[in-house]
């Protein structure tokens, strides 16, 4: 069941649609010519948010889990991609490792471990579930809602390679973000392809980043299909060393966010739009203990202080925690599902959209964040024969053109994370 779209049916979005499908054979041939060149990540998601005037993605996650939450339609199309993915990483492999995250116990998550591991396995290759978390001493079955089980097993390492008991995988795919740090037992692998590479982790990547490589990509793709980069890039700034205990210390980060503000007034004059902009204050590097703040005024940041404050970003050894904080421009969803606000996510593999579905929030507004606690999701099935776009269709009228749109958004996401992590790789050769 596809969800009816409810959206603003006039203004830059559907012209922006027109122009994507139109421009839709330019479009492939581009992303093909960058693929030829960049190397995508091997898995990854995109949080899109659809304004009316503005369509841009909010967050990349190259860890995604939540593939039990795609419809069955989608798995033929994962498992395509799984397969061209991996041919051209490790054509001979024949053991796949999945590396979960250290805290499994949400039956959400195992069961995203349970649909990876169909995936691979009907990709053609022998999985098991290998845990690095301290805690997982020995083998142990764990029962599933839906009548299926999964095993985790304690990762072991001998001669610098890594797997499991009488398992020796040629490839591990981290479903782990390395939040708390790189583990010593991932580091220098002896002929292993670790996928997606350790620098993709949060101990290494930062939003900023990640945001500096979209806005490149978004500048270019602007220019191929003659759009304003701006209806398709939210704008950014950072702030480095934040305290949020002193009203002092979010001073330098005061004057950023006035000034981005300042920025996006500019851009809603230009085009005529009324909201109010706002932007959205959120740790470089995910720390979750920070939380993610909307700041409609840079007055506003005062109460955002106490927040960060209140919610336990508890003092660290020396005094309190200073943040790297991304200073975000804020894009207001305007679709509905069932009269909640919702926001699409993109999910890809290799070069692939094979799939998404809507992140749900009864309880939030359109300029806050879903991805909090009370969210629900409802799929969308991009691989399904039906949801190709249909050309001729008027632009906000075809489910289909709306999702082909989102797919183009989330590969562009995806392609800047590509440059990204060209830039950070540590084995790479980087020229000024």
């Amino acid at each position: 069941m596809v969800p009816h779209l409810v959206t603003a049916l006039t203004g830059p979005i559907n012209e922006l649609e027109q122009r994507i499908l139109d421009s839709m054979p330019a479009i492939e041939r581009w992303f093909r010519l960058e693929w030829m060149e960049h190397t995508p990540p091997f898995y990854s998601s995109v949080d899109v948010r659809n304004a009316g005037y503005k369509l841009a993605p909010v967050d990349t996650n190259l860890f995604p889990d939540s593939w039990n939450i795609l419809t069955p339609a989608m798995l033929p199309l994962a498992v395509q991609a799984a397969m061209a993915s991996i041919e051209k990483i490790c054509p001979e492999a024949r053991n796949l490792l999945i590396v979960p995250e250290n805290q499994t116990q949400s039956t959400s998550y195992l069961s995203n471990l349970a649909q990876l591991r169909r995936v691979f396995h009907m990709a053609g290759l022998n999985v098991r579930i290998g845990s690095i978390s301290p805690d997982v001493k020995k083998s142990v079955a764990i029962a599933l809602p839906d009548g299926e089980s999964i095993t985790l097993e304690p990762v072991v390492r001998t001669k610098g390679r890594i797997g499991v008991k009488d398992f020796d995988p040629c490839t591990i795919l981290l479903n782990n973000d390395l939040s708390a740090g790189v583990p010593g037992i991932l580091e220098d692998l002896h002929e292993q392809y670790l996928l997606p590479p350790l620098q993709a982790g949060w101990a290494t990547r930062r939003k900023s980043v990640h945001s500096k490589c979209f806005e490149e990509v978004s500048k270019r793709f602007g220019k191929l299909i003659g759009v304003d980069h701006w209806l398709i890039n939210p704008m950014f700034d950072k702030c480095a060393q934040v305290d949020f205990s002193t009203e002092a210390g979010v001073q330098d980060l005061t004057v950023r966010v006035d000034a981005l503000l300042s920025k996006i007034r500019k851009k809603h004059k230009e085009y005529g739009i009324k909201e109010k902009p706002f932007v959205v204050v959120k740790a470089d590097n995910s720390d979750p203990r920070m939380g993610v703040l909307t700041v409609r005024d840079a007055k506003d940041l005062e109460s955002a202080r106490l927040q960060v404050v209140r919610d336990g970003a508890a003092p660290s050894v020396g005094g309190s925690p200073l943040f790297d904080v991304l200073i975000q421009e804020g894009v207001l969803t305007c679709e509905r599902v069932n009269d909640a606000v919702a926001e699409p996510v993109v999910y890809m593999m290799d070069r692939y959209v094979v799939g998404g579905f809507y992140r749900v929030h009864a309880q939030r507004k359109v300029d806050e964040n879903l991805n909090a606690p009370g969210s629900s999701f409802v799929p969308l099935a991009f691989a399904e024969s039906t949801h190709l776009p249909q050309p001729g269709i008027k632009p906000g009228a075809s489910a289909p053109n709306r999702f082909y749109m989102y797919g183009v958004i989330g590969r562009l996401a995806m392609l800047a994370a590509s440059y990204e992590l060209e830039a950070t790789d540590p084995d790479a050769e980087h020229y000024d």
